[in-house]
Formats: structure tokens, sequence, C-alpha cells
């Protein structure tokens, strides 16, 4: 889909997720999403408690918030935040009104398809879609239903076939070739993370 100008104008793109750990893909998504939507900042939120992922983090939050910092530096216009530091659950909806509160905006949702495919189990899930736009990753044989409402453009052509868990599988193996940028590998190894 062609971007509009509507979203055109969005500044910042909320990227959340729980980065468990943070991966060479999420920046690559992070650095295309930039750039093909003249973004001027992509905003990286770990989740503190995802409520569709309950209990699955394995790192603890600042370990994880920790890694993004390390990954997000030097990277123009990528920020980290800690917005959902004490948010259990972390809702989507209540970080998007609190970061419109502050003047934050107008926003983006940076999100896979797999994820947005299921917007509609979301909390408030119609407020969701009216606040923001969606910047949907999509890759072959993806496939989503999206609300008449939303506001959707798609991030196609990323070959990422990269995930968190396949990454802390690689390390509980003692694999050392992991694709996660080096300063989190060595917070990876002082921390011993997903021994």
């Amino acid at each position: 889909m062609t971007p509009t100008a509507e979203l055109l104008s969005a500044q910042t793109a909320i990227f959340g997720g729980t980065f468990d750990p943070i991966h060479d893909a999420h920046l690559a998504i992070a650095r295309a999403a930039r750039n093909q939507f003249a973004l001027r900042r992509v905003l990286f939120v770990p989740a503190a408690s995802p409520p569709h992922k309950a209990g699955l983090a394995l790192a603890p939050y600042e370990d994880r918030i920790n890694m993004v910092r390390l990954a997000c530096a030097g990277n123009p216009g990528f920020e980290t935040s800690r917005i959902e530091q004490d948010a259990i659950p972390s809702y989507s909806i209540n970080t998007i009104e609190r970061l419109l509160a502050t003047g934050t905006g107008p926003l983006a949702f940076l999100i896979g398809a797999d994820a947005f495919a299921e917007i509609r189990t979301w909390r408030r899930w119609q407020d969701v879609v009216r606040l923001v736009g969606f910047i949907v990753v999509t890759r072959p044989g993806s496939a989503y239903n999206a609300p008449p409402e939303a506001r959707v453009h798609e991030l196609a052509g990323l070959e990422l076939p990269i995930s968190s868990s396949e990454v802390r599988e690689q390390i509980a193996r003692g694999d050392t070739n992991l694709p996660v940028p080096a300063p989190v590998l060595d917070y990876i190894r002082e921390h011993r993370l997903y021994r």
C-alpha cells in the first residue's frame, strides 16, 4: 500500500515488544520503517508485562531495557522508553494515551502482521485503531484482516528469519555467531542470560 500523507505526518513510531532479547531483525525493521515513512524517531517500548505473553519473558525487565538501550545506541532516531515499566499488564492503549498526553504525536504503531492479525483481541482496540496509524511488517504468507477504520500501511520486502526464541535457543546451545548487536551479546554473556 502507498503511505498516505496522514501516516507520513507521523513523527514517531511506537515499536513495542518483549525484546527478549532484541536482535538484528528488530533493528532492520525499525531502520526500514524510519526510512520508508520519514519518521523522526522510532520509540522502542519494552513491555514490562505483555498481556498476550504473560509470564513468558525470560530476562527481567531491567535487563531487557538495558539491552534495547545498547542496541539503539548509534542509530539516529532510535530511542528507548521506560513508559511501560510500571504497567502490569502492559496495554498498548495506555501507552498510546500517555504518549499523546505528553504531546508526542501523531503516532504510528510498528507491528508484525501476525500480531496485527490479533488486533481485535486487544484491550480497547477500537480506541487504538482510532488513535494511531499502523505500519504492518509483512512477510510471504502472512495474512491479516484489518478493521475497516484502521489506517494500515505495509512494510514489505524484509526477509528476516530471526526470532528471539531462536536466539535464546542458540545462546543455550553455546553458539557464538548470534544475530544480535555486539554490545547486546556482551551484556548477555556478562549477565549470564538465557543459560
